[in-house]
């Protein structure tokens, strides 16, 4: 048995797209040049001090086939375990101070979201309810759970958070 920890964001919302979508198609071009599964992290560029800061989390299917990963480490779920890596401008790690659960090995089938083929799913976490962001700076977010979700997250979001 592995047990694996999870960071717990409480609030996610989840939207999936048509895979008719504009969105589809835009992320399509600029996926990796294999096909499969990936994920793009959107943040806004700046946030005051006081304001949500929302981590916008979308998955694109651009298999010709229906395709899966685990939600588990993902917005997908409610924070349950640290799987964002948050740093300010001079690298220091933001305190991670949401809930850490431990999983048993591998994850049942209800932990797994199915996206049919050219489609993607959408989820929103903020980041607030669960890491220690209080002054104001720039602040990059990496994914780093690939290896729980399956999914390939290449690039980072940065912000920067403002006072009023």
């Amino acid at each position: 048995m592995i047990c694996a920890a999870l960071l717990a964001l409480t609030a996610c919302s989840v939207k999936t797209r048509n895979s008719q979508s504009a969105d589809t198609t835009a992320a399509a071009a600029a996926a990796p040049t294999a096909k499969g599964l990936f994920a793009k992290m959107k943040i806004k560029d700046s946030i005051k001090t006081g304001d949500s800061v929302l981590l916008k989390f979308t998955v694109y299917n651009t298999a010709d086939t229906p395709m899966r990963f685990c939600k588990w480490h993902t917005p997908f779920e409610p924070l349950m375990s640290k799987y964002l890596d948050v740093k300010d401008a001079a690298g220091q790690q933001t305190d991670y101070r949401g809930p850490m659960a431990k999983r048993i090995m591998p994850p049942p089938a209800t932990s797994y979201i199915t996206l049919k083929p050219n489609d993607s799913v959408a989820a929103t976490a903020d980041l607030l309810k669960a890491y220690a962001i209080t002054k104001p700076g720039r602040y990059t977010v990496v994914y780093n759970s690939e290896g729980i979700s399956g999914l390939k997250v290449t690039d980072s979001v940065s912000f920067v958070y403002a006072a009023r």
